[in-house]
């Protein structure tokens, strides 16, 4: 007869195998730090053309991700999600915000209180249009409905989905 620990491996191994999902722990952050020391978070917000905070000290970060929108502030439980199509706010620590429309990527909330947010296209709200949204989710619906095979209907349908969530934004 196996040993105990030896038979739990090897039904965690035929769970899996058989395509049951895994579930995951959740983790606390840490207690907030006397009034005395104030916790801090270091920011990091880039795309692969630019960098917008390089371990920046934030109050808090806003996200869109596939999960919902969430803040983020220092002592933040731990976390890895992937981002949606939406805005990015940013609270710096005098209390002005910041917001940057992401097309898509990562966002990573460290137990040291740093943060990665690493977005594939990124662009600051008040430099867009909303007439052009408007328009260029016209034209994204159009091919979503002229799409005459399954990657064509893919490609409209990811463009269909940035282009409604940038003309929310906007409005």
């Amino acid at each position: 007869m196996l040993p105990a620990s030896r038979r739990l491996a090897l039904s965690l191994r035929r769970a899996l195998a058989l395509g049951c999902q895994r579930t995951s722990a959740r983790h606390y952050a840490e207690a907030a730090p006397a009034a005395g020391g104030v916790a801090q978070m270091a920011f990091t917000f880039a795309s692969p053309t630019e960098v917008f905070y390089n371990e920046a000290n934030v109050k808090q970060v806003d996200v869109p991700t596939l999960n919902g929108a969430f803040g983020i502030l220092a002592s933040h439980v731990p976390t890895l999600q992937v981002l949606k199509p939406g805005v990015v706010t940013v609270f710096t620590e005098d209390g002005s915000a910041a917001k940057y429309f992401v097309s898509s990527g990562s966002v990573t909330v460290n137990a040291d209180s740093s943060v990665q947010l690493l977005a594939e296209e990124v662009a600051e709200l008040d430099q867009l249009d909303l007439t052009v949204a408007k328009s260029n989710l016209e034209k994204a619906l159009s091919e979503l409905a002229s799409a005459s095979d399954e990657a064509a209907r893919a490609e409209a349908q990811i463009s269909v989905e940035a282009n409604e969530a940038l003309v929310k934004a906007l409005e």
